[in-house]
């Protein structure tokens, strides 16, 4: 029997920080939850913590994939749930209601799509928070101003996956963004704001690692922005832009 909604973490050689993302798996208070791992063959122990695992994580596998998205993909054809949501090595849940709150909005409303807010904390001190991601309510104009909500926080229907595709794998840093603009720009999508914190991510993601993949990701927003009609070079300077603010410390 398929759980209501299905979480997919993918991870390669994340053994450091998957311990603590299993663990806020397991503090969720809701027990209709489909946990999938997504290994890309992992030599570094990750196999061990999965192995260990067995009470949260219904489903896993391990093998060589093309990259993040590929697996990611992989994750979306082994979910069985309603709804479908991403948890990634690095990061964790911000408390143990977030599975349970994102399920009964989707009762509430029957959305597409929903999305929340987000917090950057430090790598070596979870605690810490450095960034603060505030969504805000969609409005699809925003979307030429540079807005797009955090990836880490969207969930899905699965039907939405179907109508509209998974991650496209030509995109090697970007992917998720071009799905979202992709996703956002649908006619007729039903977008579902949850404003409170899902998701603590540690910073250090692979396309903040060097000046290199900086400019590499620019280079794939800006085609993501153009493949979706949603603006150009202005729209990924206010994208960037926009990211000041989240610095600035919220009440």
């Amino acid at each position: 029997m398929s759980k209501r909604i299905s979480l997919i973490t993918v991870t390669y050689q994340s053994a450091e920080t998957l311990k603590d993302t299993i663990e806020s798996v397991r503090r969720q208070r809701f027990d209709d939850l489909e946990y999938i791992v997504v290994d890309g063959g992992s030599v570094d122990g990750t196999l061990d913590i999965l192995k260990n695992s067995s009470d949260v994580v219904d489903r896993w596998i391990s093998e060589p994939d093309n990259g993040i998205y590929d697996a990611m993909n992989k994750g979306i054809a082994l979910a069985s749930g309603e709804v479908i949501g991403f948890l990634h090595a690095d990061d964790m849940f911000a408390n143990g209601e977030v599975i349970g709150n994102v399920l009964d909005r989707y009762d509430d409303s029957k959305f597409h799509l929903l999305y929340g807010d987000l917090e950057y904390v430090r790598s070596e001190n979870p605690e810490q928070v450095v960034r603060f991601w505030r969504s805000g309510s969609f409005r699809r104009q925003q979307l030429q101003r540079g807005w797009m909500p955090p990836h880490p926080t969207v969930y899905v229907r699965r039907e939405f996956f179907e109508k509209i595709g998974g991650f496209n794998t030509e995109y090697r840093i970007s992917a998720d963004y071009e799905w979202l603009l992709r996703a956002l720009s649908f006619p007729s999508v039903k977008v579902e704001y949850l404003p409170e914190v899902l998701v603590r991510m540690r910073m250090g993601g692979a396309s903040n690692k060097s000046l290199r993949n900086v400019i590499a990701k620019s280079g794939e927003d800006l085609r993501a922005l153009k493949d979706n009609g949603v603006g150009g070079f202005r729209t990924l300077f206010w994208k960037n832009a926009s990211k000041i603010s989240q610095f600035v410390r919220r009440n």
